[in-house]
């Protein structure tokens, strides 16, 4: 008969962005340690608030099942003397399991023969395991940083006041640090600070919300979503949407309400950006707009109780706002005192990386380089390119940006066109951060985006080239990412570049500054871009399409996903596998081909005739296609090649014992390999 476990650790606040992941760590080594103790589970679920991670496991058996278990030993060869007699190793091993040298076995293993033992093992009652089980689970469950507390051994996220652990409605006995697990829970430390007793899950779950304490996270999150809405409402306006904000918030309160206050109306002059940001990073208040996404005067709190008088609590969160905000007006009036182009000197005092110089020097480099590309892609806007470059890292030495550095580029907005400049400057400013995270907003324009892409580039290319590297465990200068962005901006807006020739000037630029060759950290640099170009288009199409494409080049990373959309979308026709099959046998045979030209005079057969005229008519139409991108059709031509190909293999045996001939037939199959690899290797196909 299948039982459930119900597992509670009660603690104080616990930060709320530890929570997830430790009930994400929870639920896997819950699953692991049952699979390794061969417990059979049926669902296992985990909750949690500041101060509970809660654990239930259903359908556990109530003994564990009998297993016939082989333990491997030594080597035959260790384990025995020549003359046949046990080592001390055979008699140790022997020992360790119990049974005799006599009752070993040798088994052959790829590496060789080897002793073992096979045993029945018994299967255990399942609560005498969970009690050896359960405080391993707590002592493992992961934090960014853990604490000790008093004199004692263990540690956690925050320290424990309470275990409850029941199986089958008895508790399983253990102790973490001086606390004795048992079957008593807490609740809401303000609304209903008493304990209580517990019987199963649904007893549990039923008492934490009559003593106010909504352990279930999703209700907790959906509980605010509703409510934070129903207020927005009754303000005549509609809540801004900020999932990141509701998640962390879920995680801050056990019994959520909601409460609508103010914002003095002298404060509404300081850019919507700062006072949304000041709300929610500082009071993680959500905020109020008009349908035209205007800030309203309003925010909305998220108390951890049911105010006895919600007057009192708003007077008290509006006067802490009002002295976060007369921070930011301060900042904000103090600022607009300097023009933005007088503060660019002052980026020479500021170092933005020891080994790659100021953020004065990354800026003239990145300056140079915005300039090249809007030369090359738009040169109308060279002018404006350049200004933006010159002006956007400005802010970063102003007051405001200091205090709050998430508003950096908007504020940098804001100040250019207090001091008269171009909106297209202006608004390259604040685009050339984005997209600030995988999958989010890109720049809206051509300045925007040259500029994002220069200040990117460099950044890359500078800290490979003092080998500033990623690993798979650290990435502290946000390569990746900044990597992704790149690729990105270059798809959404088209930009046919050669990314070698970028990376090249980049790396020119920053060569004083490089402490290793620059070749090396020109194919390193490649080969990240290639692997995170990938990955992203691997999101959305098959892999093996997008390692054909990409194995046939990716230097032009817009015209290579063009590449690849038009493989994808072609290899849904009926007849795409009899066609890779054809194209994948002349890949097969060419390899790398044959540099000379095709004679037909040395055709032997009228199938090789054939194949080199539609060969020619089919190169002018599909090569005229590729050069205007229109992959897809020239696809469809290349695919008109198939009978002549079929047709040349069934009729002449390519490798001739004339070499000549030989060669000459290699050249012809080459030509069509080479079209077929102006889009793509399809010897890379799968099927």
């Amino acid at each position: 008969m299948s039982k459930e476990l119900l597992l509670e650790i009660g603690a104080e606040e616990i930060p709320a962005g530890f929570v997830p992941k430790a009930l994400t760590a929870l639920e896997e080594m819950v699953r692991k340690e049952c699979a390794a103790a061969r417990l059979e589970v049926t669902g296992i679920r985990t909750m949690g608030t500041p101060r509970r991670l809660t654990l239930v496991v259903e359908g556990l058996p109530s003994v564990q099942p009998d297993a016939e278990v082989t333990a491997m030993g030594p080597s035959k060869k260790a384990a025995f003397a020549p003359d046949g007699t046990p080592t001390k190793a055979a008699e140790g091993f022997a020992r360790g399991q119990g049974v005799a040298v006599s009752e070993l076995q040798v088994v052959t293993t790829d590496k060789g023969e080897y002793l073992c033992v096979t045993k029945q093992e018994q299967g255990r009652p399942t609560h005498e395991l969970l009690a050896e089980l359960l405080p391993r689970l707590v002592a493992a469950i992961p934090f960014k940083k853990s604490m000790r507390w008093a004199d004692l051994d263990v540690r956690f996220a925050r320290p424990i006041h309470w275990i409850v652990a029941l199986f089958d409605g008895v508790v399983v006995p253990f102790s973490f640090g001086p606390i004795q697990s048992g079957n008593i829970s807490r609740g809401h430390r303000f609304m209903a600070n008493s304990t209580f007793p517990v019987r199963d899950f649904a007893h549990y779950l039923e008492e934490c919300e009559r003593h106010f304490v909504i352990v279930d996270q999703e209700r907790r999150k959906e509980t605010i979503r509703k409510e934070t809405h129903r207020i927005a409402k009754t303000t005549g306006g509609h809540l801004l949407p900020d999932e990141a904000l509701l998640d962390e918030v879920t995680y801050l309160v056990e019994y959520p309400s909601a409460i609508v206050g103010t914002i003095p109306a002298e404060f509404l002059v300081v850019p919507k950006e700062v006072l949304i940001t000041s709300m929610r990073s500082h009071q993680r208040y959500f905020s109020v707009v008009d349908e035209a996404g205007k800030l309203l005067p309003y925010f909305i709190t998220i108390p951890n109780t049911l105010a006895e008088d919600p007057a009192v609590v708003v007077k008290g969160n509006e006067r802490v706002l009002r002295a976060r905000l007369s921070d930011a007006r301060f900042f904000f009036d103090e600022d607009r005192k300097v023009r933005l182009e007088a503060r660019v000197e002052q980026l020479k005092s500021v170092v933005y990386q020891q080994k790659l110089g100021t953020s004065f020097e990354k800026m003239e480099r990145f300056k140079a380089l915005a300039e090249d590309l809007a030369e090359q892609l738009n040169p109308s806007i060279k002018h404006q390119t350049g200004r933006a470059a010159l002006l956007c890292k400005a802010d970063l030495v102003s007051g405001m940006v200091g205090e709050f550095p998430e508003v950096q580029g908007i504020m940098g907005r804001e100040y250019a066109l207090h001091d008269g400049e171009e909106s297209v400057v202006a608004n390259a400013i604040a685009e050339h951060y984005l997209p600030s995270q995988a999958g989010g907003e890109l720049p809206g324009s051509d300045c925007g985006a040259f500029v994002s892409l220069a200040d990117k580039l460099d950044t890359l290319c500078g800290c490979f080239g003092v080998g500033l590297i990623p690993t798979g465990a650290a990435d502290p200068y946000a390569l990746r990412r900044a990597t992704i962005g790149m690729i990105s901006i270059i798809i959404d807006r088209a930009y046919s570049l050669s990314l070698k020739n970028l990376i090249t000037t980049t790396l020119e630029r920053l060569a004083p500054k490089l402490t290793r060759p620059q070749e090396q950290v020109q194919q390193d640099v490649l080969e990240f871009f290639r692997g995170r170009f990938v990955n992203l288009m691997g999101n959305s199409h098959r892999a093996d399409v997008v390692d054909a494409v990409v194995a046939a080049g990716f230097d032009n990373l817009a015209d290579c996903a063009e590449r690849i959309r038009a493989l994808d979308t072609f290899r849904q026709r009926d007849d795409f596998q009899p066609l890779t099959i054809t194209f994948k046998r002349v890949c097969n045979i060419v390899k790398d081909g044959v540099d000379t030209a095709v004679d037909p005079a040395l055709f032997k057969d009228e199938a090789e005739h054939t194949l080199y005229r539609v060969l020619q008519e089919t190169n002018t139409a599909a090569l005229q296609r590729i050069d205007q991108q229109q992959y897809l059709d020239a696809l469809a031509d290349i695919a008109g090649l198939k009978w002549a190909v079929d047709a040349f293999f069934d009729a002449v045996m390519v490798m001739a014992e004339d070499q000549a001939v030989r060669n000459n037939r290699l050249a012809l199959l080459t030509a069509i390999n080479r079209l077929f690899n102006r889009i793509a290797d399809f010897s890379r196909l799968a099927g």
